[in-house]
């Protein structure tokens, strides 16, 4: 008997390309009954902003307080439980030092820059770290954004303001007429003798923040399209599966130190993996509910979100009982 050829649907897709997703980028790892047409969005950030507006996509990576905003508003993805970036945000909160600014609480009362918009995720989850490790009461915070927001129908609360047309957040925290800002851009940060990290020893105080209470947040995960799910049922299992493994295939390689030219990342998840003597990338619901809970809680408690969303809620169904 003549067997019909198996039929592979094209995902148009934008990841990123780093260590986890090499063995897709290649060709090497492939999802069953799919293939991964990527494509390259030199800023991924504008990648996040057309996915959100205009649905771009089959596939793609999506920062995870961007998703839960857009979920909210009615956006029609849905994500997949694979964490392609993760890390630490405790120094992303930089000040000028000529302001006298002596500790977090500190921040207290003044006006903080934010890069770009409130419901960035580094912003989400500085604020959190703020909050939850010195005691900031974030009401008390003017929060300056430079930029607008990935969903357009998205209102900030009331201690949320914009810049005036023509500034330049990081002039005005150079100049110390803003003191403090969440996420400067690097050249910012860099280039100015007088901006330094507002929190002590700050890249070992989120390796310690991990130590102490597990604090290890997720950057970004991936989202599909739902009519892409409604016509090709099992198709986010299946991503999910591949992801899964060509993230396996490299942390086997970053554990036996077999790759040649770390870069910043592949440090970072090195590391973690030291401390914890695990997976730095654990992908799936389960091992991740802590730090999805943990967001949901600074989503809410900032306005990012109105409405509670359980870490099942947010997660296409196939998917809910997968680890990888």
């Amino acid at each position: 008997m003549r067997t019909s050829p198996l039929v592979v649907v094209e995902l148009r897709t934008v990841v990123r390309s780093q260590g986890n997703n090499d063995a897709l980028k290649d060709g090497t790892v492939q999802p069953e009954g799919f293939s991964l047409a990527f494509e390259e969005v030199p800023v991924l950030i504008h990648a996040f902003r057309r996915m959100v507006r205009k649905l771009e996509w089959d596939l793609c990576e999506m920062a995870i307080a961007t998703y839960l905003c857009a979920r909210e508003h009615g956006v029609r993805f849905t994500a997949i439980p694979v964490f392609v970036m993760r890390g630490f945000h405790h120094s992303t909160v930089v000040h000028n030092v000529r302001v006298g600014l002596r500790s977090p609480k500190d921040l207290e009362g003044r006006r903080v820059g934010v890069n770009r918009g409130y419901t960035v995720t580094t912003g989400v989850w500085a604020r959190g770290v703020l909050q939850d490790e010195f005691g900031v009461d974030l009401s008390k915070v003017t929060w300056v954004l430079s930029g607008d927001e990935h969903v357009v129908g998205y209102h900030p609360p009331r201690n949320v303001e914009p810049l005036e047309e023509g500034q330049d957040l990081g002039e005005l925290v150079a100049a110390g007429e803003i003191p403090a800002a969440i996420s400067l851009p690097v050249g910012d940060r860099i280039e100015h003798p007088d901006l330094r990290p507002l929190i002590p020893d700050a890249a070992e105080a989120g390796y310690e923040a991990l130590r102490a209470r597990g604090h290890y947040p997720i950057n970004h995960l991936l989202v599909v399209r739902d009519d892409v799910l409604d016509r090709n049922p099992g198709v986010a299992r299946a991503v999910f599966e591949a992801f899964a493994e060509a993230k396996r295939r490299y942390v086997d390689r970053l554990r036996a130190g077999a790759i040649d030219e770390p870069t910043a990342a592949d440090r970072l998840y090195r590391r973690v993996m030291e401390i914890t003597g695990g997976d730095p990338l654990p992908y799936g619901v389960e091992p991740n509910r802590p730090m999805l809970e943990e967001l949901i809680r600074h989503a809410l408690t900032q306005e990012v979100i109105r409405t509670p969303v359980t870490p099942e809620e947010m997660f296409a169904p196939e998917t809910l009982d997968l680890v990888g």
